[in-house]
């Protein structure tokens, strides 16, 4: 019987065909990209080897962006359009945010979405993190030779399942075929243990620019199990910088009401005295306003300390709080793995230590661990590690439940769950005759519905009209890989079922997407135009130039009509370049070129005749 090989949908049918996978870590301040190259780790670089590329991007008001260095240099001049830090609104109502002074951007809300308002239109976080993504990919592709196959995508642990949606609606509306999201410290943890043959219990300390997350793992033989997980997806670098620039203000008596492109200065300058604190007991701020006042202050690494101790204690708050909840001690624990570019603030350092007793790791590079270990896992899931085999074991980080009588919450899913999971309950009616029933679904840790989030509702419809209680309604939950959720009910006495894939209130709906890849499929053909356009013109400068030149050399070889014509064509032909008439070039530079075929050829008589007058045979064979 013969064997038949089934390969993945989009997917070589080759077995033995490398398949082009990246891990991605989109990140609040930097993001990059890695791979799996003959069976090493890289992470991928631009053109001038840089391999972070800043998450920033500017709109430009004939629709275009900058992303990356590019778009960061705007910061302070164009603060408004600017993005920065976006991954913060992901998934996330202005309610939610509680937006700070320092942000100098205007926001715009349509149906509890989140908009930035830019010169280019309201933009969505969704919209503006794609823009990242486009980048990396294209990064991605040119760095190694082919279309991607997959991508996996790494999100804070503690990401809940709207902010999730976000960055997987981002990622599609970039191109990209996610393959799976994976958790950050998940992913560093993934490529520490397989780096360094890592056993044992091992904590992942993840501070980024923008989010915290804390992981405990057990480490065996190639098993990564997730026994507890906790953060904070409000809690990053970024509050680090906010509070530099609330002592600036105060410091330098500065009005609260600040322009936006000051704000973004004060903001730019926050950061850099940070990161000079890392290294130097002291560091100066030094700004010029647009008013043309300057501001000259000084911060000492004792007093940032101060200034900061309550975001450093919060961070060692969430890190008890998880090993209380994996049933820890301190002595348990093999090693602290830090992860991060904001783990290398030594405030954060010294608190780790004197938690643990003990020195946190750092011998892999805090920015890039992450992106490692998701490209090893994108490898492995595109078919290319035949001989790895290691197993993810990751958690629920919120508890999911749905609302019930008075208002409360019933848990179904609990926090720290592994997943994939599907648990059930079964519920029944509350009156007599009820025919229908409305399903609240809600995700956090509090007994009240209102301290927790709504993540979706629905109705099951068509049930039984039996007296109250009689009714049996099973609800089940289901939680992929990914973490992303969808719940079901069903009556079981008459089979009555109602569906639902949970579809957060602050993400782009399906119809939004469609529409804005349809926008970009037309934008893409707009700008294959427009390339085409400008290569054809510069190939028609170039001709008429040689031409030109070489009738005012060689016109004699012409007779008078067939200058006119040349002429002509010439003419017409810059007539067709300065109003960018596409065809009507590629038209004219044919003919142009056909009505030159008999001139060149003439010149190239002339020319030889030139080079051999007064040669002899001999001569020219002597040479």
């Amino acid at each position: 019987m013969a064997l038949l090989q089934i390969a993945e949908p989009g997917m070589s049918a080759d077995p033995h065909q490398h398949r082009l996978a990246v891990g991605i870590d989109l990140g609040t301040t930097n993001s990059l990209v890695a791979t799996v190259k003959n069976s090493e780790t890289v992470v991928l670089a631009d053109h001038e080897g840089r391999k972070l590329l800043p998450s920033v991007v500017r709109f430009l008001p004939d629709g275009s962006t900058a992303v990356g260095y590019e778009a960061r240099r705007a910061v302070s001049e164009d603060a408004q359009n600017t993005i920065v830090s976006v991954k913060r609104f992901m998934g996330r109502s202005s309610a939610e945010l509680k937006l700070n002074a320092s942000l100098p951007y205007v926001f715009a809300e349509n149906d509890g979405m989140l908009r930035v308002k830019t010169v280019a239109g309201d933009k969505s976080p969704v919209e503006i993190s794609s823009e990242i993504l486009k980048e990396l990919k294209a990064r991605a592709e040119e760095s190694l030779g082919g279309e991607l196959v997959g991508a996996v995508i790494t999100v804070p642990a503690y990401f809940d399942d709207a902010q999730r949606q976000a960055t997987k609606d981002a990622a599609r509306l970039a191109g990209l075929n996610v393959l799976r999201l994976l958790n950050e410290p998940t992913a560093a943890a993934l490529a520490y243990g397989l780096d360094e043959g890592a056993e044992g219990l091992y904590v992942i300390y993840d501070l980024g620019g923008g989010t915290f997350d804390v992981s405990v793992l057990r480490l065996t033989k190639g098993v990564f199990e997730v026994l507890a997980t906790g953060g904070d997806s409000a809690l990053g670098g970024d509050d680090f910088d906010h509070r530099i620039f609330c002592w600036a203000v105060s410091e330098a008596n500065l009005s609260e009401i600040l322009a936006p492109d000051d704000k973004s200065r004060l903001m730019v300058a926050a950061r850099a005295v940070k990161e000079a604190l890392s290294t130097a007991e002291e560091a100066a701020m030094n700004v010029t306003l647009s008013s043309g006042q300057t501001i000259t202050l000084t911060l000492t690494r004792a007093k940032f300390k101060e200034l900061t101790s309550r975001l450093v204690q919060k961070t060692i708050d969430t890190l008890d709080f998880v090993m209380r909840d994996a049933k820890l001690d301190r002595q348990n624990i093999q090693g602290l793995v830090l992860v991060g570019g904001s783990t290398r603030m030594p405030v954060i350092r010294e608190a780790v230590k004197s938690y643990l007793g003990f020195d946190p790791l750092d011998n892999i590079n805090p920015d890039e661990v992450v992106a490692v270990g998701a490209a090893k896992q994108a490898n492995l899931l595109a078919g290319n590690s035949a001989g790895d085999d290691w197993l993810l074991l990751d958690v629920t980080p919120l508890s999911l439940g749905l609302e019930t009588m008075g208002g409360l919450v019933e848990k179904i899913i609990p926090r720290n769950t592994p997943i994939p999971v599907a648990m059930a309950q079964d519920f029944t009616t509350f009156k007599d005759g009820q025919t229908a029933m409305a399903i609240h679904v809600v995700q956090g840790e509090r007994e009240i519905v209102d301290a927790c989030r709504s993540l979706a509702r629905f109705e099951l419809r068509g049930l039984p009209a039996l007296v109250a209680g009689a009714a049996r309604i099973r609800v089940t939950f289901s939680v992929d890989a990914d973490g992303l959720l969808s719940v079901s009910a069903r009556e079981t006495q008459t089979g009555v079922e109602a569906h639902v894939t949970v579809k957060p209130s602050y993400g782009l709906t399906d119809e939004e997407i469609m529409r804005m890849l349809k926008d970009g499929t037309g934008n893409a053909q707009q700008d294959m135009h427009e390339r085409a356009l400008r290569e054809e013109e510069v190939e028609s400068r170039r001709l008429i130039e040689s031409t030109v030149g070489a009738l005012a050399t060689d016109a004699d070889l012409l007779t008078d009509q067939e200058q006119n014509n040349i002429r002509d064509l010439i003419s017409r032909l810059l007539a067709a370049v300065e109003s960018h008439e596409l065809e009507a070039i590629k038209s004219l530079e044919k003919e142009l070129t056909q009505a030159t075929e008999s001139f060149a050829e003439r010149r190239m008589d002339r020319a030889i005749a030139q080079a051999l007058s007064g040669k002899s045979v001999e001569d020219i064979e002597g040479k």
